[in-house]
């Protein structure tokens, strides 16, 4: 599985960006996939999480950071992952990434854990000036 994100840029403070995964190899189709993002001189943090359905999603799981201001969604047939960031604080400045966890199931505060994917993307920057 190889996994690409992108989108990423510089937007001020209150503008919004739209981040995309694209995913290769089959084990998409099931799987829970996420975004976390590393701000510089910080660990990665966890940001939202999305389970597969028979459709193009299922549940969701925000940080509480983010809630309210950001939408996971996927579109299955296209391998597709995506991340509707509106509001955009300076804070949010960060490398975004995008990963994979290959077990089936809903998702929940067990998702914050980066330890529970098992495949990542190589991280696409987002800068929020203030």
């Amino acid at each position: 599985v190889q996994l690409q994100a992108s989108g990423g840029g510089l937007v001020q403070a209150g503008g919004s960006l739209r981040l995309s995964c694209a995913a290769s190899g089959r084990t998409f189709s099931k799987a829970v996939m996420g975004w976390f993002r590393q701000a510089p001189g910080k660990e990665r943090e966890f940001v939202a999480a999305i389970s597969w359905s028979n459709g193009n999603g299922g549940n969701t799981y925000y940080a509480d950071s983010v809630k309210g201001r950001f939408n996971i969604s996927r579109d299955n047939a296209k391998n597709a992952l995506y991340l509707q960031m509106n509001s955009l604080k300076p804070e949010d400045t960060a490398v975004y990434y995008c990963a994979l966890d290959r077990a089936f199931g809903r998702v929940g505060p067990w998702s914050r854990s980066a330890l529970k994917y098992d495949y990542w993307g190589q991280g696409t920057q987002v800068t929020v000036s203030s």
